[in-house]
């Protein structure tokens, strides 16, 4: 699963990474936990690329279900994605992800970022129920680096799949399932961080990110 993450990337670096058309707006948070809005990347008709505030925590117009997380093993057969799976994918910036590793009695909170520092492109679908919009996170089984951490990561998209996944054109559930891969270990990093993490609503600043002895 991914239980938290990070978007500390500076709204300037992530419009000129993504390729967005409109300039991006919105808080760095170093702790955001399912419920929060965050930010999403979707795409319209001809393309363009712009920033959309979204709930993390799918929520179907007709469920009352707030998910944050779909497997991508199932993610386009379960009634409460597939929909979504099919015509509404976005991206979800962040710059890293936490996870907890389970030793004894104690949860230790690990930190996964990419080693040379740029922003990750996370898998999402989003659905609208009223006024508001939804989104959740789309894992697969771990890369090398997460085995020993957690049994699931998010789906993290390369940059030549992006205008795939966020086509309104493509809706073939064959074309788009073998981009829901584990990443490449050699391109990612993880490290403990401080159990403060688990302080939603009361600690967000970048110490949360600083390694820790374990």
């Amino acid at each position: 699963m991914c239980g938290r993450f990070a978007n500390a990337v500076p709204p300037a670096v992530l419009a000129e990474h993504f390729k967005l058309a409109s300039e991006a707006n919105y808080h760095v948070s170093w702790n955001i936990a399912p419920s929060n809005k965050i930010c999403s990347i979707t795409a319209n008709e001809q393309g363009l690329r712009s920033l959309r505030t979204q709930r993390w925590g799918l929520t179907p117009s007709w469920s009352n279900k707030m998910i944050s997380n779909a497997r991508g093993e199932t993610v386009a057969l379960k009634p409460l994605f597939s929909a979504a799976f099919k015509a509404r994918r976005c991206i979800i910036p962040a710059s890293g992800f936490y996870e907890w590793k389970i030793e004894g009695k104690l949860k230790l909170p690990f930190y996964m970022s990419f080693k040379l520092g740029n922003p990750m492109a996370l898998a999402g679908i989003w659905e609208t129920w009223g006024d508001t919009e939804s989104c959740c996170i789309i894992t697969t089984s771990p890369n090398s680096l997460m085995e020993p951490i957690h049994d699931r990561m998010p789906v993290i998209l390369d940059a030549e799949n992006w205008e795939q996944w966020l086509s309104h054109e493509e809706r073939s559930v064959e074309n788009l399932l073998p981009l829901i891969l584990p990443h490449d270990a050699e391109t990612m990093q993880a490290w403990a961080v401080s159990r403060d993490v688990n302080k939603v609503g009361v600690r967000d600043d970048a110490g949360l990110i600083r390694e820790v002895k374990v």
